[in-house]
């Protein structure tokens, strides 16, 4: 009989499949909290149930853990980044960082990614497969159990699309969010898309409250469709409307991430272009110098042309930050390591 991933489960998944084992509601409730507040890897590490239920325990279902294969810690900012090797050998990456108003994770939906990203490492080596919820809540005790430090808030922008893996990703934020396990707010919890629509709306009709990151990367559908094959299929205007319904029923201001592409979606005239799509939004637009892909061949642009750019959509009345660059001596842009070390595996 295959062992079930019990980490997976929500508590009301898995309450009546321990009470068929004999447990009781309240001891079902206390393995959870195991699982989720004390994060332990094993079985034997729940000590207020009996030898025999952790035994019958370990018989139906297994505890997934992840395992650390390397660790890069960032000379600069204290950046940490992680590449996890998952049960069956994949690879995924999270990367640690620390802010004045807490610690954030970004984590990764997916062993790799479909979408295609013109700019995206994390695309190259195609996808491998889906992450359970377990997979996903692991990367977060992972590095908590690493670092010693809590994580106040996760941003899931790491490898993947999460709403690629619709079911999995919602399933991971009801068990973080709840009150027997992390207790996160999702308030405190960013899901950035690169704009599947009709899983917008399947979102937005969650009301969960998190904050809607859209990668959007271009003011157009010209320059879209050449970084982003998802566009082909829902251009720019099915985009901007998917994102209107989302503030309209969630009340939720949309976060647009922009990637700055030295001399092909940074000129002025791109900018003036965003700004008159923008404009009057309830909105916010991320700038984030591009990060070098060897095999892409993109650049970031200067200072001097992200300021400009930043200045041209203050004028439109769009709230406009440049993304601090995190991690920079340890390509903290997800996808790499994980590219990295697929390429030693074939040599």
């Amino acid at each position: 009989m295959a062992l079930a991933d019990i980490k997976s489960l929500t508590l009301e998944e898995m309450t009546p499949l321990l009470l068929e084992l004999g447990l009781k509601k309240f001891q079902a409730k206390e393995v959870y909290r195991w699982l989720h507040q004390k994060q332990v890897c094993s079985f034997e590490e729940m000590t207020n149930i009996s030898k025999e239920m952790r035994q019958k325990l370990g018989e139906h279902f297994y505890i997934n853990f992840l395992k650390i294969t390397k660790k890069l810690v960032s000379s600069i900012d204290d950046t940490i980044k992680y590449l996890y090797e998952l049960r069956d050998g994949q690879m995924v990456e999270s990367v640690f960082m620390r802010y004045k108003h807490g610690n954030s994770l970004c984590i990764s939906t997916q062993a790799g990614c479909r979408m295609g990203c013109k700019f995206c490492a994390s695309t190259l080596m195609g996808l491998a497969r889906n992450l359970t919820p377990a997979e996903m809540l692991d990367e977060i005790y992972t590095a908590q159990r690493d670092t010693g430090e809590k994580v106040d808030s996760v941003v899931l922008m790491g490898i993947g699309e999460p709403l690629d893996n619709f079911e999995n990703v919602l399933k991971f934020l009801r068990i973080l969010s709840g009150p027997d396990g992390m207790n996160m707010s999702l308030r405190h919890v960013s899901l950035s898309t690169c704009g599947i629509v009709p899983m917008i709306d399947a979102l937005a009709k969650e009301n969960l409250q998190l904050t809607l990151s859209i990668s959007l990367h271009a003011p157009n559908n010209s320059i879209r469709n050449e970084l982003m094959p998802v566009n082909h299929k829902w251009d720019i205007d099915a985009l901007l409307a998917a994102c209107d319904r989302y503030f309209s029923m969630t009340g939720r201001r949309i976060s647009y991430e922009y990637a700055l592409v030295g001399g092909v979606n940074d000129t002025p005239a791109a900018a003036r272009e965003l700004g008159k799509r923008l404009g009057g939004k309830n909105c916010h637009v991320n700038l984030i110098p591009v990060n070098a892909v060897k095999e892409r061949g993109f650049t970031k642009g200067s200072k001097e042309s992200i300021q400009q750019f930043a200045r041209i959509l203050a004028g439109y009345g769009v709230t406009t930050t440049v993304r601090r660059e995190l991690g920079s001596d340890i390509n903290a842009a997800c996808g790499q390591l994980r590219r990295q070390q697929g390429q030693e595996g074939e040599s």
